[in-house]
């Protein structure tokens, strides 16, 4: 029994220990202990030297944005990727960079946020813009679809009746995995271009990745690499390439040729310019002519790219080195070589006139023979006929 009790006893005497030190702070080192009270956000990635940051302020003296810039402005920031340097809250809209170039709210309050509903990117992630939208005096942005779920109208109208009720919104459909955020100008949307507006999303996102143009056209083959790195349009091109290489066109012209086919014809520049006419037929350019300034007009009409299933090569047919116009000339013509029955690996015969290695010298010019009796030697031309040599067959008279 007093075994028994003392191993009780000790039992108990564990437990509170155990609770004492549980209930106590953590003790590294003596005098110092672990303060685990808050966590705090990361760190960002440094920015590369040399970055530099434009405000929404700095832009305020310019006018008010145009339809057409609006348009250049989809075009390049649509589908883009970027690395974010901030933390994005999923379904969250309320990161907001204001006209002097503050970002509220604040990374503590994001990072909490993200911790709370999840994150939709976290600083270093990869994302997309899924959807650019131009208010009086904001851009709204939305990454990675942003975040509300977009549904149809009809996705909302739901029938009942005797059987039940049929339609309206999918319970089970998936839930949004984006967030979004708005850039804000004092007065109104200022006149800015591509670059301009990637500078003012620099300290949230990272655009120093490839885009997407960039990343297809580093799948091209090298010559039409080159050709839209020079803004050249090569014959066999289709509609999205030229766009890249040359942009949009800035005139469109529907015609029909003199066999009554349809074509479509892009124009850029203007004269006192270069004028280069790119024309299709269907997705696939036929010809491209170029007018200079000095009157001279080049005209293109070899097939120098072929696209089968989506996929850019090379034509086979009068490739170019370079992606350049190149007017066809007489090619020089090559030094006629001594016919000769030997293969080609075989070793010429050292004693044979000209047998020595390396006699592929071009062919003399033709002499003509010596006549008989002449020594070697031509008689001189004056004009008289010759006579001929006496015949050596008949004897002389005895």
């Amino acid at each position: 029994m007093l075994r028994r009790a003392a191993i009780i006893v000790s039992l108990v005497l564990s437990a509170f220990s155990l609770a004492g030190a549980q209930s106590s702070p953590i003790t590294v080192n003596p005098g110092r202990s672990l303060d685990t009270s808050a966590l705090k956000p990361p760190e960002p990635p440094p920015e590369p030297a040399g970055t530099v940051h434009l405000k929404p302020s700095d832009l305020d003296g310019r006018p008010t944005l145009s339809d057409g810039t609006k348009m250049q402005l989809i075009r390049v920031m649509d589908a883009e990727f970027a690395h974010v340097r901030k933390f994005f809250p999923v379904g969250d809209k309320s990161m907001l960079i204001a006209p002097d170039g503050a970002i509220k709210p604040g990374d503590a309050t994001m990072f909490r946020m993200a911790q709370t509903n999840g994150a939709a990117a976290k600083i270093g992630d990869r994302v997309q813009i899924t959807n650019i939208v131009f208010h009086e005096k904001s851009i709204y942005l939305e990454i990675n679809g942003g975040p509300k779920k977009k549904s149809k109208w009809y996705q909302h109208i739901q029938i009942s009746g005797m059987g039940g009720s049929t339609g309206g919104t999918d319970p089970n459909q998936a839930q949004p995995t984006g967030a979004g955020m708005t850039l804000e100008f004092k007065k109104h949307v200022p006149e800015m271009t591509g670059p301009e507006l990637k500078q003012i999303l620099a300290p949230v996102l990272d655009f120093s990745v490839k885009t997407a143009s960039e990343v297809f056209v580093d799948t091209l083959p090298p010559k039409i690499r080159q050709a839209v790195k020079s803004h050249e349009v090569l014959v066999g091109m289709n509609h999205d390439m030229v766009v890249m290489a040359k942009d949009r066109p800035p005139q469109k012209v529907r015609e029909k040729d003199d066999k009554g086919k349809e074509y479509e014809e892009w124009i850029y520049g203007a004269p006192p310019q270069d004028v280069v006419f790119v024309r299709f037929v269907g997705d696939e350019v036929v010809q491209v002519k170029t007018a200079k300034v000095g009157g001279q007009i080049t005209v293109k009409t070899e097939r120098e790219v072929e696209v089968k299933d989506g996929v850019p090569t090379m034509a086979t047919l009068k490739s170019t080195e370079t992606p350049q116009d190149v007017k066809g000339g007489a090619e020089p013509q090559q030094p006629t070589h001594r016919p000769t029955l030997k293969r080609p690996d075989e070793q010429p015969d050292p004693a044979t006139p000209g047998g020595a290695k390396g006699s592929g010298a071009p062919l003399p010019a033709p002499q003509d023979e010596p006549q008989w009796g002449t020594n070697g030697k031509q008689p001189a031309d004056t004009g008289a006929p010759q006579a001929p040599p006496p015949d050596q067959t008949k004897q002389p008279p005895r």
